[in-house]
């Protein structure tokens, strides 16, 4: 394994009966990144976690954590780790200290560091003041974070996070991706699952794509981006007007106009000469434009492009099963 590979995963496959869960993945994450492993519902993301954390064997092909093999150092690899699960795994009925200081002796956390370590956490994560407090009575947002600070009590140099935000409001999520961002600008090695594509285009250095087990492109979000040969497009919003539309769609060099709530995305055959085209449409028509922007392909349209899946869909299937999942 080199040196500079917190991860080196070698044609991991895992099978259930006559179910190929995840079939022949082969990939590496560095030391100091931040990894996204993005796919749609049972395209094999928690699978393979499970068998990166040691929770379930492969069924063929091996995995390196920091320097030890998953299989044959099991112990000595799990020290190297902490993982938050997307369902939290803390106990309800014990209040956040009592659960940091239970996860410090699980991790084997010398007991003259433990209240030092849980103290340091709690206060990071601004939960020092409800330390004593049941945990059953704390937001979605509280808990995650007290399952992020449960997994790093023993200070690992390498955090697997599941869907980390999922099922958050607006600003329990934003607080989540602060500390991961603070976390990996410390050093920590980040591999997180997200469903929210926006979400790993912010933070992830580089991402992979898995769709029914198998990886379909790994890179960072902007080369994958790139990769994409799209129509060039601008989006352009103008004060008020009759038969925008219309008018725009007999301009030279447009292709398509399309509606985009009080925007119109247009479609055109050279970028460099849609915004002189649309001033001067605007002027002729004696017209106020309000913005107008040239849109790239996203990291967005190239997961739909990977997967050929519907964004949107995915994405409310997902929050469902998020509502109807154990915040315990």
């Amino acid at each position: 394994m080199g040196l500079e590979n917190a991860i080196e995963v070698s044609h991991l496959t895992k099978r259930f009966g006559n179910l190929t869960a995840v079939n022949d993945l082969t990939f590496s994450v560095k030391k100091g990144e931040i990894f996204g492993f993005l796919g749609p519902n049972g395209a094999g993301k928690t699978t393979t976690i499970r068998m990166l954390t040691g929770l379930t064997k492969p069924t063929f092909g091996s995995a390196v954590i920091e320097g030890f093999d998953i299989e044959k150092q099991i112990v000595k690899a799990k020290g190297q780790i902490g993982v938050v699960p997307e369902v939290s795994n803390i106990y309800d009925e014990m209040n956040a200290w009592d659960n940091l200081i239970f996860a410090a002796q699980l991790y084997g956390v010398p007991k003259n560091e433990r209240d030092q370590r849980a103290k340091g956490l709690l206060e990071r994560f601004a939960l020092y003041d409800r330390r004593h407090d049941r945990v059953g009575t704390f937001s979605k947002g509280m808990k995650r974070r007290v399952t992020i600070a449960m997994a790093l009590i023993h200070n690992p140099p390498l955090l697997f996070l599941d869907e980390p935000t999922t099922g958050l409001d607006v600003q329990s999520a934003r607080v989540i991706r602060a500390l991961i961002k603070e976390l990996n600008e410390n050093g920590t090695t980040i591999f997180m699952t997200t469903h929210y594509i926006e979400e790993a285009g912010q933070f992830c250095q580089r991402v992979a794509i898995i769709n029914q087990g198998k990886i379909v492109a790994i890179d960072s979000p902007e080369r994958l981006e790139a990769s994409l040969e799209e129509q060039p497009t601008i989006e352009v919003a103008f004060e008020a007007g009759e038969n925008i539309k219309s008018k725009l769609q007999t301009l030279s060099g447009v292709v398509s106009v399309s509606d985009v709530g009080d925007k119109f995305r247009v479609a055109v055959e050279n970028v460099s000469e849609a915004v002189p085209l649309m001033a001067d449409f605007a002027r002729k028509n004696s017209l106020k434009i309000i913005c107008i922007n040239t849109l790239k392909p996203s990291l967005e349209d190239a997961f739909v492009r990977l997967t050929g899946l519907n964004l949107e869909v995915m994405t409310r299937e997902k929050e469902a099963k998020s509502r109807g999942a154990s915040t315990g």
